[in-house]
C-alpha cells in the first residue's frame, strides 16, 4: 500500500509521499480479513524490527523505499475516453452546477474502473453518486489528466464534460429554500438620498454626550455652586 502500488487501493500520496493515517485505514479495512486493523497496531509496527521500513510525520506515514512514481508535470499521454468518480450525495448538485475543484494542494482521483471509484467514494459517502467524466476536457485543453499507476488525476473538471445522474427535485428545492433564507439574513443598508448624511455618534466633539446622553459626573453640585454665587452676588 505505502511503497508498491497505492494507486490499486485507491490511495494517493502527497508531493513528499506520505498518506494520511485516516486514508490507509480506510483502504485496509476494506480488505478482507483487516478490518480489525487499528492505528494502535501500526504503532506496534513502528515500534518494532520493521520501523526502519518507515516514516511516520504528525497524521501521516510513507514508506522509507517508494517504488512508485508520481509525475505531476507531465500530462497524461493516453487517457480512456471515459473516467469515473464519485462525489458526496450533499455535493452532487454543486457539480452538476459548477463541476468538480480539488481542495487545496490535493487532486482529483479519477479512474476507468467504476467499482475503484465507488470504493474511494464511499469513505465519504456510504452512498456515493457515481459520475462519468469524458476526457474530451483535455483536447480541449479545459483540463489537465496525470497518470499514476491506474489512477488518474486531475486539477478540475468543467460541469459540461460531467454526466451523471440528474438531481432529485427535492435537493434542488431544499437547495432554493436555502438560498432564500441566506438572502433575508442579509440586510442591505439604504442608500442615503442626494444632499442628505449619515449621523457618526463616534465623532460628537462632547465625549460626555456620547455615553448615552449621560450628564457630566458632579453636575449637580455645580449647578449648587453657581446658584450660591448668583445669591451672594
Amino acid at each position: 500500500m505505502l511503497g508498491h502500488r497505492p494507486d490499486e487501493f485507491g490511495l494517493v500520496p502527497d508531493s513528499e509521499g506520505f498518506i494520511p493515517y485516516k486514508e490507509l485505514l480506510q483502504a485496509i479495512h476494506e480488505e478482507e480479513g483487516w478490518r480489525y486493523v487499528r492505528r494502535s497496531h501500526i504503532n506496534e509496527v513502528l515500534l518494532g524490527g520493521d520501523r526502519s521500513l518507515f516514516e511516520s510525520e504528525d497524521e501521516r506515514i510513507r514508506s522509507a523505499e517508494q517504488r512508485w512514481e508520481l509525475d505531476l508535470h507531465t500530462p497524461a499521454r493516453f487517457i480512456p475516453k471515459i473516467l469515473f468518480t464519485a462525489v458526496r450525495r450533499k455535493a452532487h448538485p454543486v457539480v452538476m452546477e459548477k463541476g468538480l475543484r480539488a481542495a487545496r494542494n490535493r487532486y482529483l482521483t479519477l479512474t476507468p474502473v467504476r467499482e475503484m471509484a465507488l470504493r474511494i467514494g464511499r469513505r465519504r459517502d456510504k452512498e456515493p453518486v457515481l459520475l462519468e467524466i469524458l476526457s474530451d476536457a483535455d483536447r480541449e485543453g479545459r483540463a489537465l489528466f496525470f497518470s499514476f499507476g491506474d489512477l488518474f488525476l486531475s486539477p478540475q473538471i468543467p460541469p459540461r464534460f460531467i454526466a451523471g445522474p440528474p438531481v432529485p427535485k427535492e435537493m434542488l428545492e431544499h437547495r432554493k429554500d436555502k438560498e432564500k433564507e441566506k438572502e433575508k439574513v442579509i440586510k442591505v443598508l439604504p442608500t442615503p438620498d442626494p444632499g442628505t448624511f449619515t449621523l457618526d455618534p463616534s465623532r460628537d466633539p462632547d465625549p460626555y454626550r456620547r455615553a448615552k446622553g449621560k450628564k457630566k459626573k458632579g453636575w449637580k453640585e455645580n449647578a449648587r455652586k453657581m446658584r450660591r454665587n448668583r445669591k451672594s452676588a
